[in-house]
């Protein structure tokens, strides 16, 4: 890791245990979010990425089993204890989740949440608290924020709760921002105000962004770079231009090939045929074979390691590797 990393994963492995056994669900994923970078992981509902996002957090729950290593600028997060890492989370990473309305105390001001953070993680009297809320609000783009810091959650429209959100994550000025799909629940207008909202952000305070989603839109907007994520393993990373333009991996082509295209309008979207393994079920070799249409025999007995296309851009299939010929 260079003095220009903001967060380094290698090889996180995420289990549950249940009476059944354990459900494997993130498995061995290894990645570099860079200071200032924004970096998007990207897969269908159940690939993992959210649970990803929740083990940096250290918020599973004590079913979950988390192995591997997760550093911060140098500190190691998964041998902290549970009071060192609630205070270097909260003064250094900040996690704005996909539900803002259930993420809000329905029964304080939307200002007090705020300022209370301010006022416990550093040692702000009241009034300067409050006074910051106001500036927060203002910087995300909420009207008359003078009196919307007595407003309640259920007074915010769902984009502007949203944008609270943002402000609360902004208000300890965290090396890294973790978005949980911040614009599932928002029409499109308001997602398109959201995701300008986060790049104007991070050019203006230097901070890292992780994107959690499945939509490519957010990603070509917002994102640096990419992890595609499928049955708990990282398919292909890399720049999100290069990634969109060549992909490397049978997955992230389907992935974009069934995304709508304005040069087409009312042509039949391309669907990937099947569903993704559930995190209990047993698949020999590549987990995404019995999906893909490139599958060769190799596929259903070997996994696949991951390969380096070139520096910032890596797989893992056997295509790319050039097994072309095996039988």
């Amino acid at each position: 890791m260079t003095s220009e990393t903001t967060l380094q994963v290698r090889d996180l492995e995420v289990r549950f245990r249940s009476q059944g056994g354990y459900a494997h669900v993130v498995k061995g994923v290894s990645f570099d979010v860079a200071r200032g970078e924004a970096f998007a992981i990207v897969g269908e509902s159940g690939s993992g990425k959210s649970t990803t996002a929740l083990a940096l957090m250290g918020l599973l729950g004590k079913n979950a089993e988390v192995r591997g290593s997760v550093s911060l600028s140098g500190t190691e997060l998964l041998t902290l204890s549970p009071l060192a890492r609630r205070k270097l989370l909260g003064d250094r990473i900040a996690l704005i989740s996909q539900d803002a309305l259930s993420s809000l105390n329905p029964s304080t001001t939307v200002g007090f949440q705020i300022a209370e953070t301010l006022m416990v993680h550093k040692g702000m009297s009241r009034k300067a608290a409050y006074a910051r809320t106001v500036e927060l609000l203002n910087e995300v783009g909420i009207p008359a924020a003078s009196e919307r810091v007595e407003h309640y959650p259920h007074q915010f429209s769902g984009g502007m709760r949203q944008r609270a959100l943002i402000a609360m994550g902004l208000a300890l000025e965290p090396d890294l921002l973790i978005a949980d799909e911040p614009t599932t629940a928002l029409d499109a207008t308001i997602k398109a105000q959201i995701l300008e909202l986060f790049a104007t952000l991070r050019k203006r305070h230097g901070m890292s962004v992780l994107l959690i989603t499945h939509d490519m839109g957010a990603v070509a907007r917002l994102a640096d770079r990419m992890l595609i994520m499928y049955a708990g393993r990282a398919a292909e990373i890399g720049d999100v231009e290069e990634v969109f333009t060549t992909p490397a991996h049978p997955y992230t082509k389907a992935l974009l090939s069934s995304i709508p295209s304005l040069r087409a309008p009312g042509a039949r979207l391309e669907a990937i045929p099947g569903t993704p393994p559930m995190p209990d079920e047993k698949i020999s070799g590549c987990p995404f074979h019995p999906r893909c249409n490139s599958v060769m025999p190799i596929c259903n007995r070997e996994l696949p390691e991951q390969t380096a296309l070139t520096d910032r851009h890596l797989t893992t299939c056997f295509i790319s590797q050039g097994n072309l010929a095996h039988d």
